[in-house]
């Protein structure tokens, strides 16, 4: 995604401040359109189903219909979840948060960064969380 580098020596400066800022409203602004996309996509699949009487359950194509509705309509979500962690993300600049795990406190690397800007724990935190059982109560 470039070379422009994040941090001086490990810590956030006004440079990195404004590449973060930057890139957080550039992925924000793609999220946007991707969302504005979905909508458009499950509009026209809710107007297509309109125009015929389709029974989901007997129609043929009614089950393929009914998985895209759903597909769409859970890419949609995962979009505006996208969209609060980017706004958090933005926060946590603004509050001079970014960029730290929020488990450890290290500073998160600027390659993880590049890839995950809304980013909110280094890699060796975000690994362990994954290997750590859910629990079911």
């Amino acid at each position: 995604m470039g070379e422009t580098s994040w941090y001086s020596d490990d810590e956030p400066g006004p440079a990195g401040s404004s590449t973060a800022r930057a890139r957080l409203a550039a992925d924000r602004a793609d999220t946007l359109a991707r969302a504005a996309a979905l909508s458009r996509d499950f509009d026209e699949i809710v107007a297509a189903n309109s125009l015929v009487a389709v029974d989901d359950e007997h129609d043929p194509d009614g089950g393929s219909t009914a998985f895209e509705r759903a597909h769409v309509a859970s890419l949609m979500a995962q979009t505006r979840d996208h969209l609060r962690e980017l706004d958090q993300a933005l926060d946590r600049l603004e509050q001079g948060r970014y960029g730290r795990c929020e488990d450890c406190g290290t500073a998160i690397p600027p390659e993880r960064l590049e890839v995950r800007p809304a980013a909110t724990t280094c890699l060796r935190c975000a690994q362990s969380d994954r290997r750590r059982p859910r629990r079911t109560a």
